[in-house]
């Protein structure tokens, strides 16, 4: 097993029924419970090691029933239906015999087509001239990552001065590790609650749900290798106590691989 600590939290052991038993890690806690992407990218990767399995990830949504306790956890993961070059997966993570979260993931054979990103990156200066964020939140996860913000950092003063939702960063593991299905997975989380950034107000929040797109394959992730990403993420309404926001994360070279969306229970 790699050394890395986010090889070691998405560490996954096969059982004689099928699923997997994995644990959590306190290298990627939370507020409460672990950080949301590191449970994503458990689940996505009991897809990506399932004897099963065909194709790579094209998408992944998981539903945040409740919050993981610290200790062993269980994932189900069963391809539902298998075509000629796609297949449709059901997750579910139980913990004391409990679901605490439930998710769907799609998987495909990928094969040349033409292809554009409509999205472009927007212009921003490059990783080595944007200095390091310090960032004001202590989890143990922010630690894992090197984030550089460029526009929409978290707010250093809970003041209420707050007037976009908007947020630039660039980021990777720290220490770097080469990207794949299952880091993309968790850097598409980075992002703090935009309610956060909107309103330089800390109130109670909880993501619901969580769907990632990946537009990359395997090849486009390798390339990217162990360079910074520039995420982006947006709110688009704060009502009724649930707010969305949607993502973007681009390589240094411009392909964008991900995009990403949510819903954030918040409690005013």
């Amino acid at each position: 097993m790699s050394s890395h600590a986010f090889d070691q939290a998405i560490a996954l052991e096969l059982q004689g029924d099928g699923s997997f038993a994995g644990h959590t890690s306190a290298a990627y806690a939370n507020m409460v419970g672990p950080f949301g992407g590191i449970s994503a990218a458990q689940m996505v990767n009991a897809v990506l090691l399932h004897p099963d399995r065909l194709g790579d990830p094209v998408s992944l949504t998981i539903n945040f029933a409740a919050a993981l306790e610290a200790g062993p956890f269980v994932v189900q993961a069963r391809a539902a239906r298998t075509n000629r070059s796609t297949q449709h997966w059901i997750i579910e993570v139980l913990q004391k015999g409990e679901t605490v979260l439930t998710g769907t993931a799609f998987t495909a054979l990928r094969r040349e087509t033409w292809g554009v990103d409509d999205d472009a990156m927007p212009l921003c200066p490059p990783p080595q001239d944007t200095p390091h964020g310090k960032s004001p939140m202590p989890m143990e996860w922010v630690k894992q990552y090197d984030m550089r913000p460029i526009a929409g950092a978290m707010p250093l003063v809970w003041d209420g001065s707050g007037d976009t939702s908007l947020t630039q960063l660039w980021v990777r593991d720290n220490p770097p590790r080469p990207l794949d299905f299952a880091s993309l997975t968790a850097l598409s989380d980075v992002f703090f609650p935009r309610i956060f950034v909107r309103r330089a107000t800390l109130v109670p929040v909880g993501t619901v749900t969580m769907t990632v797109y990946y537009h990359a394959d395997s090849a486009q992730l390798q390339a990217s290798g162990t360079s910074y990403l520039l995420a982006q993420a947006r709110a688009q309404a704060f009502r009724n106590g649930y707010f969305d926001h949607t993502a973007q994360l681009w390589n240094e070279a411009g392909v964008l691989l991900a995009t990403t969306h949510q819903v954030v229970y918040y409690k005013n």
